[in-house]
């Protein structure tokens, strides 16, 4: 029982391949694309709503500790 090494990770990916076929997966890589992007307009508009209604955005640093950001 282990980890999957990289030739189990390529017969996935091949099987993969064989059942969506390739122009499928490219149709779900744009959407995924697209979707991240209009996520992180929301965010951009969501924070600057909030600094127009005087409201500071406070973001993680990745050690669990918070900060105060500026918006351009």
């Amino acid at each position: 029982m282990g980890s999957l090494s990289i030739w189990h990770w390529l017969i996935v990916l091949l099987v993969v391949v064989l059942v969506f076929g390739t122009r499928k997966l490219r149709n779900i890589g744009e959407d995924l694309g697209s979707a991240v992007k209009g996520f992180r307009e929301g965010l951009r508009d969501g924070a600057a709503e909030d600094e127009a209604a005087g409201h500071s955005s406070r973001i993680a640093d990745g050690h669990g500790k918070t900060k105060d950001t500026i918006e351009p």
